[in-house]
Parts: structure tokens; C-alpha cells; sequence
């Protein structure tokens, strides 16, 4: 939980500065972006924590099998979150944004109170799926080492345990992920009532 904690709010993070120089059209940056986005989501994440885990202390860099989870999960989940964010970003009309500069907002200002509400709005149904998502990708964790729900079931699995340990990955996961579900749903509809998604 830990790990997809970080891991969730980082991807976040990343993918809205990723979204701001997409939308912004910073031209090399732009670029840049795309590229990283494209080898993020065609990617699968257990090629990519190899990489980290593996990889890298070839190259004289050696990260904790924690630090490649949320790093890996960051690189991913990003990816991700630039898209959500960009959908709900462009979403927002340019008569909005104009009238906004038209009464003395800088343009700062009309990012922050008119187009990023109303795009988080748009956004925040894709954003949930993607925070599911990167949760249930933690099932991989066990290629950096690390002891996750599925390391633990397997190990039941090896003891003979099939039904237990197939009963506790379902409620495990439905512990973790139904309350994150709920608690975004409820978010969205709070938006929507503020009428930020109309």
C-alpha cells in the first residue's frame, strides 16, 4: 500500500507537468514527452522494473528493490496520468480561457481557477481507473524482490494451499482496491455537483 501510495501520487505529479508541456506546446520538451509516453504505456511494467532491478547495476547504478517499485510505477503511471490530464486539459473551451484574459486574469490565474478545475473534472474518471490500475500492477513487485501478495501467495501455492491462497489474493485486492474506488466515486460525484464537469 505503501509503495502504491507513492507510487500513485508521483505518477500525478509527473503526469501533470507532462500534461502542462504537451498543452503548452513547448516545442523540444513536446517531443520529448511523447516519446516517453509512448515507451511508458507499450511497455509492460515487469520489463521495465527488470531493467531497473537488473539493468541498471550494469551501468553502475544500484536501486533498493522499493525505490524501482515506485520508480517503476511512476514511469508508468505517468505516462498514463499525461493522457487523462491532456483529455480534460483540451477539453476546456477557448472562449473560457479568453474571457477569462478579457477581465484581467493572467494567464497563470485563468489556468489555475478557470481550465485546470474544469479539466480535472473531465479527468478525474480516467485518473481513477489509472490509480486502480497501477495498484493492481503491484501483483509484480516480487520480480525486485520484494515480499507482495503475490509472493506470499505463491508461496502458499508451493505448500499446497491453492484455496487459500487464491481466496486471499480476491480479498486482499478487494480490501485494498474497493475503498480507493469508493472514495474516487465519491470525488467525482462531489465535482460533478459543483458543476466542474459540466
Amino acid at each position: 500500500m505503501k509503495l502504491a501510495f507513492w507510487g500513485i501520487l508521483m505518477s500525478a505529479a509527473l503526469g501533470l507537468i507532462c500534461a502542462l508541456i504537451r498543452y503548452w506546446k513547448i516545442p523540444v520538451l513536446q517531443r520529448i514527452i511523447g516519446m516517453y509516453i509512448e515507451l511508458a504505456r507499450n511497455t509492460p511494467l515487469m520489463i521495465q522494473l527488470f531493467f531497473l532491478y537488473y539493468g541498471l547495476p550494469r551501468l553502475g547504478l544500484l536501486l533498493e528493490g522499493s525505490t524501482c517499485a515506485i520508480v517503476g510505477l511512476t514511469f508508468l503511471g505517468g505516462a498514463y496520468m499525461a493522457e487523462a490530464y491532456r483529455g480534460g486539459l483540451v477539453a476546456v473551451s477557448r472562449s473560457q480561457i479568453e474571457i477569462g484574459l478579457s477581465i484581467g486574469l493572467r494567464p497563470f490565474q485563468v489556468l489555475r481557477y478557470v481550465v485546470f478545475p474544469q479539466a480535472l473534472a473531465v479527468a478525474l474518471p480516467a485518473l481513477t481507473a489509472t490509480s486502480i490500475f497501477l495498484i493492481k500492477e503491484t501483483s509484480v513487485f516480487s520480480i525486485v524482490a520484494l515480499k507482495d501478495l503475490m509472493y506470499v501467495a505463491k508461496d502458499l501455492l508451493r505448500e499446497g494451499h491453492s484455496t487459500e491462497s487464491n481466496l486471499l489474493l480476491i480479498v486482499s485486492y478487494l480490501a485494498i482496491i474497493l475503498p480507493v474506488s469508493l472514495i474516487f466515486g465519491y470525488l467525482e460525484r462531489k465535482v460533478r455537483f459543483a458543476g466542474f464537469g459540466n
